[in-house]
Parts: structure tokens; C-alpha cells; sequence
């Protein structure tokens, strides 16, 4: 919920300051909603990020590590039905907490994608998902996913993409559609 509309060291700045605000996932569920607000501000959209969050863990009575043990289609849909969770929030806690294959959908994963041909040219996020998965080995969505964000980061970035660098060029519509034009 954190790393929504947001960079890693705002969201990281936020997860400090609410662990060290409060002791346990009870006492957060338990605060006023502003004091939660407060400790969340650096990481953006601080007023809807803490009532989510705090209407997330009140409704996680049995917490949820029962996810390990149910399909990946159920946990998705379990996590998705809970307040602002949407589809790259439940993968991401799906990979990263369970080790499920999933393979979450942030923006430089979806521009990748889309210049590298993996899904159709405006392809929705949910059909970026589901295309990424039908294409990926399960055991390799942790590194598929954390390679196609360096990728994204550090050479297909979004405004000056290095195409003319990018090991992926020949294998890239976009970059040779770019390298032909220039």
C-alpha cells in the first residue's frame, strides 16, 4: 500500500516512520486514522493511504498465512477484495511474502514490456499480468520481475531511453524502430 504512487525512498521513509510510531500491526489497526496520516506523510496520498491501511488490518482477523496454502487465483482474489488493493499490490505481496508466481505490473515493468512486444500496444494492466504469467516460467517471476524494473530504471527509461546501449536492441521492436529513425 506504501509504494502506491510513489518512489522506494518515500516508501521506505513512511515504513520506517510507522514501525518506529507504532510497536504492532494491533496498535496500528487501533490508532486514529491521523496520527497514522502523520507517520505515512513522505510516502504520498498520506488522508487515503491510512484509512486503507487501517481498514485492511481490521478486517485481517485471521492475518494471512493461509494464503501459503490456497491457489494463487484465490489468494489474488482474496487480497484484491480488500480496500485499495488492486492487482500489482496483491502480486506484490503474493511474490514477496509467499513466493507465489506472480509477476507484479508497476510502470517501468509495463513500458518494457510494451516496447519489448510482450503484451498488445495499450494492453491493460491486468492483461500486462496475465499475459507476463502465461509467458514466464512460475520459478522465474521473482527475477523476471525485479530484472525487467533495473532494465526499466536504467536503460529503457521512460524519456531518454538508451536504446543505442540496451543489450535487448535486437530483440526490441521499439529500439529498432528508434536506432532506424535516428
Amino acid at each position: 500500500m506504501l509504494s502506491q504512487n510513489t518512489n522506494d525512498r518515500n516508501r521506505d521513509v513512511a515504513y520506517a516512520r510507522l514501525r518506529e510510531r507504532f510497536e504492532s500491526w494491533d496498535e496500528l489497526g487501533e490508532a486514529p486514522v491521523e496520527e497514522i496520516e502523520e507517520a505515512i506523510r513522505p510516502g504520498g496520498l498520506a488522508p487515503t493511504k491510512a484509512v486503507r491501511i487501517q481498514s485492511i488490518l481490521q478486517a485481517l482477523d485471521d492475518g494471512l498465512d493461509w494464503l501459503e496454502d490456497v491457489p494463487v487465483d484465490e489468494a489474488r482474489a482474496y487480497l484484491e477484495s480488500l480496500p485499495g488493493v488492486g492487482r500489482k499490490t496483491a502480486a506484490c505481496v503474493l511474490l514477496f511474502s509467499f513466493g507465489k508466481p506472480e509477476i507484479p505490473v508497476d510502470t517501468h515493468v509495463y513500458r518494457v514490456g510494451s516496447r519489448l512486444g510482450l503484451f498488445r500496444p495499450g494492453a491493460s494492466f491486468d492483461e500486462a499480468h496475465d499475459e507476463l504469467l502465461r509467458l514466464a516460467d512460475p520459478e522465474d517471476a521473482y527475477e523476471i520481475h525485479v530484472l525487467l524494473i533495473r532494465h526499466g530504471r536504467r536503460t529503457c527509461t521512460a524519456r531518454a531511453p538508451r536504446c543505442a546501449e540496451c543489450p535487448l536492441r535486437r530483440m526490441c521492436p521499439y529500439g529498432r524502430a528508434v536506432l532506424r529513425a535516428s
